[in-house]
C-alpha cells in the first residue's frame, strides 16, 4: 500500500459522552475532596455511568461503590443514560445497605446526578450530596478505575450480542467475582467481601 501510494479511509469512532454538564441545574460542592481513604463502611459512596458496546447498540452502566471496601453496593444497567439509571443504581444500594442519615453520595456534575428527581431520592433518604470539579475524572478517581478494572478485565474480552449477554457478563462480573474474590491493593489484598467481614469481627 504504501509502494501504490495508498491510504485506507477510516471512520470516526463514536463513543458515548456519559457527562453533561452544560446545564443550568444546581452543582453541589465537592464535599469529599478526593479524600478516598474511608475507616467505615456506608459513610462514603461513589457512583458514576459508563458503556459498553454490543452489537444491539450501547449499554449504558451505572455503578455506587462503597468507598471504605471497594464494594459496588448498587447497579443498573440500561439502554439509555437518563436520570432512572442512576436512580435505579442508588435505589439498589440503599436496599442493599440501608444506611443511616448523613452518608455522602459522591459523583460527577452530569445532569443526571444535579436532576430534581436524583435530588429528591437523595433528600428523600438523607444522604448529602458532593460533585467533583468541572472536567476533573480525578475527583471520582476510585469509579474510574473501577471502570477501568472492568472493562480491561471482562468487557474488553468479549464480544457481546445483545444487551442481555452483557448484563448477565457485568452481573458475574461484579457480583460473583468483583465483590467476593477479586483481591484489591487497596485492600491489603482481600476482596470487598472479606474486607467487609474483617470490619464486622
Amino acid at each position: 500500500m504504501k509502494e501504490a501510494k495508498i491510504t485506507p479511509k477510516t471512520g470516526k469512532r463514536f463513543v458515548p459522552v456519559t457527562t453533561d454538564s452544560a446545564h443550568d441545574l444546581p452543582i453541589a460542592s465537592n464535599l469529599l475532596a478526593r479524600c478516598f481513604v474511608q475507616e467505615k463502611i456506608d459513610r462514603v459512596w461513589v457512583t458514576d455511568i459508563t458503556y459498553v458496546r454490543t452489537r444491539e447498540g450501547w449499554l449504558y452502566v451505572a455503578a455506587v461503590m462503597d468507598l471504605c471496601s471497594r464494594r459496588i453496593v448498587g447497579w443498573a444497567m440500561m439502554d439509555h443514560m437518563e436520570s432512572s439509571l442512576v436512580m435505579a443504581a442508588l435505589e439498589m444500594a440503599l436496599g442493599n445497605r440501608s444506611p443511616g442519615p448523613g452518608l455522602m453520595v459522591h459523583s460527577d456534575r452530569g445532569s443526571q446526578y444535579a436532576s430534581d428527581a436524583y435530588q429528591g431520592l437523595l433528600s428523600a433518604n438523607g444522604l448529602v450530596c458532593s460533585m467533583s470539579g468541572k472536567g476533573d475524572c480525578y475527583d471520582n478517581a476510585a469509579m474510574e478505575s473501577f471502570w477501568s478494572t472492568m472493562k480491561r478485565e471482562e468487557v474488553d474480552r468479549v464480544d457481546y450480542a445483545t444487551h442481555d449477554d452483557a448484563k448477565m457478563s457485568l452481573f458475574k462480573y461484579i457480583e460473583l467475582f468483583y465483590n467476593r474474590k477479586r483481591l484489591h491493593s487497596t485492600l491489603g489484598y482481600l476482596s470487598p467481601e472479606v474486607f467487609e467481614a474483617g470490619l464486622a469481627t
